[in-house]
């Protein structure tokens, strides 16, 4: 019965490619594509002002409360912070990656890679609170700055409007920095593996035709590792749009989008809004990805 099994899907390869996909495909359908589905729905009614129940009609009433100005602001400050929080990681892990791509020996290499996974074996809750511990008034980096007499900086910095705050622990800033550091890994890994696939022959060629480092750097190096820098940027935007702990924990009053879809789903049981809420990371990330592909950042993953 197994002979006549396999013959069969030899015969028929179509066959067991299906079989093969059916159940990821089958879960895929009804739990992403179905909730997805369940959300684009959910936006289309709306919240009655007078009894505060869900109506459950078609309406773009709820769209239209979506583009006014504090919910955009919301998306927009969303978005701006997790673009910085791209950007910045990028820079900060391509020294790394590029020490560990090509110059580190394999036990050094071994030792960084576990450097740099080591804080994701932690709880993610836990890094974040030792971050606002750290960034409190009475924190470490406060006191730093008052020992090497720089305090003044560090105030005239928590003064700066949408910057600063009553404390590095309370301020844009200080979610910033917490973004960055817990998203970090997933930036570095990435970029070190397209590093790695750079032919050493390249730097060779790029030498012997009278390169600068500086120019090998621009015209060889940063095009061929981009689609590991651009799959590294999936991660920490996508991740930095949707997050509502680090903001909860080290922002001012300020909302972003993981804080509003909790707080309309929870608090305020505006069920409708925030699943418009949620089709702004939604769209920005199918956008984004497209983008992403065209790039190549999929073979750097």
């Amino acid at each position: 019965m197994l002979r006549r099994l396999f013959g069969t899907l030899h015969r028929r390869p179509w066959l067991a490619t299906l079989l093969l996909v059916a159940l990821p495909g089958l879960w895929l359908g009804l739990v992403y594509l179905g909730s997805l589905g369940t959300l684009l729905v959910q936006s289309a009614f709306h919240l009655d002002g007078f009894t505060g129940q869900v109506v459950r009609q078609p309406s773009l009433a709820t769209w239209r409360d979506l583009l006014t100005r504090p919910h955009l602001e919301i998306a927009l400050r969303t978005l701006l912070m997790a673009a910085a929080v791209t950007v910045t990681a990028a820079v900060l892990a391509f020294p790394l990656a590029f020490y560990m791509a090509r110059h580190a020996s394999g036990r050094v290499r071994a030792l960084l890679t576990l450097a740099v996974v080591m804080p994701l074996w932690s709880s993610y809750l836990v890094r974040v609170y030792f971050w606002k511990l750290i960034l409190a008034r009475e924190g470490v980096v406060s006191w730093v700055f008052a020992e090497i007499g720089l305090s003044p900086l560090l105030e005239a910095l928590l003064t700066l409007p949408h910057v600063g705050g009553p404390s590095l622990s309370v301020s844009p800033l200080g979610t910033f920095i917490a973004f960055v550091y817990v998203w970090l890994p997933y930036m570095i890994l990435p970029v070190a593996a397209a590093l790695e696939r750079i032919p050493r022959s390249l730097f060779e060629a790029s030498a012997d035709l009278g390169a600068s480092p500086g120019q090998t750097l621009r015209h060889v190096v940063l095009p061929l590792a981009l689609p590991g820098v651009v799959a590294g940027s999936i991660f920490t935007f996508s991740l930095t749009l949707g997050d509502f702990v680090v903001p909860g924990a080290l922002g001012d009053s300020s909302l972003y989008l993981g804080q509003a879809v909790l707080a309309y789903q929870g608090t305020a049981g505006n069920v409708p809004l925030a699943a418009a809420f949620t089709t702004i990371p939604v769209v920005v990330m199918a956008l984004y990805l497209t983008a992403a592909r065209r790039l190549g950042a999929f073979d750097a993953l």
